[in-house]
């Protein structure tokens, strides 16, 4: 199985349920006209999404993909997907054309966007939507310092560790243009994240999805040593507030392109 399919904690992950959906419903609301047809949740997670797609009325079914066992898990519970598939989306093509295809902070931890994302309008059905959020925050000190303090305290080791990542802006422009109708933008979120006694809050909110894969390649005791140095240098880039929370710019990068 894959590694980005490894240790998916959905707990961890819901930890910000709120903060980390409200990207999805605004790309919903920024969705073009769309044909009727089936609807898929690509990269689903947990379906933390999946009620918000139900409830846009498309006639087809509404179909979950993901990798991890343990959030499809959580998505079954759910009870509102047609069908949940565990499945790479590297070689995933739907069953039939959808009207469809929605991925929500999934696509940034899959390889060669260029391929991927013309592969993925060409399985949709004419006048079919690609609609996609990734986080665009790599740069920021949230992100930098993991990588930072990682090549400090274990040399060599994050080259062989696959973090997320994504291209340019003016790059997927490029790369989709010629595909369809194209909308591209960013949004940056100012996240009040509440005090935890588990920990700065900026790091709790990291270590889930970015800093999870770094995380991996360590042992228990270098791990305590990694986010304990992370702990003490992250409040000079995000303060933290007399009653415990940070306020947390998080940049996302939104696009939808619609088939011709």
């Amino acid at each position: 199985m894959s590694d980005r399919a490894k240790d998916w904690d959905p707990a961890a992950y819901h930890r910000f349920q709120g903060h980390r959906l409200r990207p999805a419903l605004d790309l919903l609301r920024a969705l073009p006209e769309t044909p009727q047809g089936d609807v898929i949740d690509l990269g689903c997670g947990a379906g933390d999404v999946g009620p918000a797609l139900r409830a846009t009325g498309l006639e087809g079914a509404l179909i979950g993909v993901d990798l991890s066992e343990a959030m499809l898990a959580k998505a079954q519970d759910l009870d509102v997907y047609d069908h949940l598939l565990q499945a790479d989306v590297c070689g995933w093509s739907p069953a039939r054309p959808p009207a469809l295809i929605f991925s929500n902070a999934a696509l940034h931890w899959v390889d060669d966007h260029r391929a991927l994302f013309a592969h993925l309008v060409d399985q949709l059905a004419l006048g079919g939507t690609l609609a996609v959020q990734m986080p665009h925050q790599n740069n920021a000190p949230s992100h930098h310092m993991w990588r930072t303090l990682a090549e400090e305290f274990f040399p060599g080791r994050l080259a062989k560790t696959k973090l997320p990542g994504i291209l340019k802006p003016a790059e997927y422009h490029h790369l989709l243009a010629p595909l369809g109708q194209v909308s591209l933008w960013e949004t940056e979120y100012y996240q009040q994240l509440p005090a935890s006694d588990l920990g700065n809050p900026v790091r709790l909110f990291t270590e889930s999805t970015f800093a999870r894969p770094i995380l991996q390649m360590l042992n228990s005791d270098e791990q305590r040593h990694l986010i304990r140095a992370y702990e003490e240098v992250i409040p000079s880039a995000y303060p933290v507030a007399k009653d415990g929370s940070v306020l947390f710019p998080f940049r996302r990068l939104f696009f939808t392109v619609t088939r011709d």
